[in-house]
């Protein structure tokens, strides 16, 4: 393999990682918080999660620049007072990948806690549990499996994210070249045994994902 082509993948595996971390720190409790509470603002907050789903890659990706560039309502102040913006770096690829694969794993996450038996939670509050503990000893044990399987499909996700991505990040060979992009990258240069191998290497990993998930999924059933 090239170096380019041996970065793509190396960047596509950290990328898709830490995007995942980032979804396990914030879609989790926020599908607790969806599954398990009722309070004004649910359902518009329940639609963001869940926009970038229906959305055309590209149009998130529109969103993520027009809030995090260099221009942008987030990104505009950060650039003026530091230089810096994560726009067109290896940051902007994690933050794509996140927000692609955020409602995968919301949903998945969702639909588990939904399954627990309040009746077991309405026994460990009158234990003396509190709701945290409550959560963390009872309710995130039971629905362990399909928050697995959510985090499964969601690495998967952030794994072949390509519009959002390309629209942040750009397609900087070495930089932000992750391997969809460079599957698209060879593709437009001619380069079909390099298109061939990271296809291939790309579709294997979504099969070992998707085997991963139905396992984990038939088990939280």
């Amino acid at each position: 393999m090239s170096p380019d082509t041996t970065s793509a993948l190396l960047l596509s595996i950290r990328v898709a990682a830490l995007a995942t971390l980032l979804n396990a720190a914030v879609g989790i409790p926020l599908a607790y918080v969806l599954a398990r509470r009722r309070f004004r603002g649910r359902g518009l907050i329940d639609l963001l999660t869940t926009l970038p789903l229906v959305l055309p890659p590209t149009v998130t990706g529109y969103f993520l620049i027009v809030l995090l560039g260099r221009r942008g309502w987030l990104g505009g102040p950060v650039y003026q007072l530091t230089g810096w913006s994560v726009a067109f770096t290896w940051y902007a690829a994690v933050v794509a990948a996140t927000v692609m694969a955020l409602p995968l794993l919301v949903r998945t996450a969702k639909a588990a806690f939904e399954s627990v038996d309040r009746d077991l939670e309405r026994a460990a509050y009158t234990l003396g549990r509190s709701e945290l503990r409550t959560a963390l000893e009872v309710t995130l044990p039971l629905a362990r499996n399909g928050i697995l399987a959510g985090l499964v499909l969601a690495f998967a996700r952030a794994l072949g994210e390509f519009g959002a991505t390309l629209m942040l990040a750009g397609n900087i060979p070495g930089k932000t070249a992750t391997v969809p992009l460079a599957i698209y990258t060879a593709v437009q240069t001619g380069e079909e045994p390099t298109a061939l191998l990271l296809v291939g290497v790309l579709t294997a990993l979504s099969c070992l994902v998707i085997v991963a998930a139905n396992r984990l999924g038939a088990r939280a059933t």
